[in-house]
């Protein structure tokens, strides 16, 4: 079985890299290039789509680039980031310096590489013939980084196979900035990296749980705002702010899994600036403060506790809505709905209730 196939960790290997991508806000679009015998074996979702590639590593690429010019546009693409699916260990943390690393005054292009640190050999007939220098030699890693119509271009141009993208760019005289790589970041390729791999992702592993509740009672109005969907109700939810208990839930949920108090701790009720403020603002910055901490959401879940209104239809909104708010993908988030059968404050539909629970991956 091929290597992006093979089970690694828990996932299989191809699981590890695409996962690694979804969770950076920053990535728009991703495009995984397959074999045209292996279309089945992953399922497009969210941001993640699916091409065939061709006979080389090089024809791939550029079939993936084709796919991006023609559902996206040309010129509706400013960077593209290339990387070896068999490269599972990468971390979004390291996606993220690539693209910041990219984003500067000047820069065209980067690449991670390591510098070689072994003294360096050849050989033939199982003996040494002789010793090269290693001053000035990098081992490449991936993801590669460009800016998209250069490496579009330098890739239409290119009719050959290439070891990988930077050899393509600089052909065509795009210069490449070097970004110090991690040991890490190791591409699969025999049978013992399959154990290193597996060590250094069981490693990394730092996995926090939290979970958040709130409670809104109901008063004047026309609708509520759940999940920041508005909904039309004959009465609304009364609170400092908009009210929308499953945000703050959800918010409360993620100050828990990272120990930071709750959204009171961050943004007073007493402080008359929050008075009437939009939840999302509060969400935001705990998805924020989850990132500034190396950590990414792997997912969220929220139950709504109420007889009215009806949730369940506008559930898929809602879902749309904190996937915009998060950047996770819509797959990884849950909203559902139940009653508390006409029992307590809910039941005799005094107010409404939200539980909310996420997990929190260290990066």
């Amino acid at each position: 079985m091929p290597k992006q196939w093979q089970p690694l960790a828990g996932r299989r290997v191809i699981d590890w890299t695409v996962a690694a991508f979804e969770a950076v806000p920053e990535i728009d679009h991703i495009v995984v290039v397959l074999h045209p015998d292996d279309l089945d074996r992953f399922t497009p979702r969210g941001r993640v789509t699916v091409t065939t590639g061709g006979a080389t590593r090089a024809d791939s690429v550029r079939c993936g680039l084709e796919h991006l010019a023609a559902d996206m546009g040309e010129s509706g693409i400013l960077y593209v980031l290339i990387h070896d699916v068999a490269r599972a260990c990468t971390k979004p943390a390291y996606i993220t310096d690539v693209l910041y690393a990219l984003r500067q005054p000047g820069t065209r292009a980067v690449a991670p590489a390591l510098p070689v640190t072994d003294a360096l050999w050849t050989g033939a007939d199982g003996h040494v013939t002789g010793t090269r220098d290693r001053t000035g030699l990098w081992r490449a890693q991936t993801p590669q980084a460009f800016g998209f119509a250069d490496i579009l271009s330098a890739h239409r141009g290119h009719r050959s196979d290439a070891a990988d993208d930077v050899e393509i760019a600089r052909a065509a005289q795009i210069p490449v900035r070097i970004l110090e790589g991690h040991e890490d970041n190791l591409k699969i390729t025999h049978p013992e990296d399959f154990i290193r791999a597996e060590k250094i992702l069981k490693d990394q592993m730092d996995i926090r749980i939290g979970q958040g509740y709130d409670v809104h009672r109901f008063g004047d109005g026309d609708h509520v705002t759940l999940c920041g969907v508005r909904i039309p109700h004959d009465r609304g939810l009364q609170g400092h702010s908009d009210a929308d208990v499953a945000m703050h839930a959800l918010t409360d949920a993620i100050y828990g899994g990272l120990a930071e108090g709750d959204i009171g701790r961050h943004f007073p009720p007493s402080d008359p600036q929050w008075k009437g403020a939009e939840s999302h603002i509060f969400l935001r910055h705990a998805v924020g403060m989850a990132s500034d901490n190396g950590f990414v959401i792997n997912n969220m879940d929220v139950t709504l506790i109420c007889e009215r209104p009806k949730i369940t239809p506008h559930a898929p909104t809602m879902v749309d809505t904190l996937a915009a708010i998060t950047g996770l993908c819509p797959t990884r988030i849950s909203v559902k709905a139940t009653t508390s059968e006409r029992l307590g404050f809910t039941g005799r539909e005094e107010g409404i209730a939200a539980q909310a629970a996420v997990t929190l991956v260290k990066t």
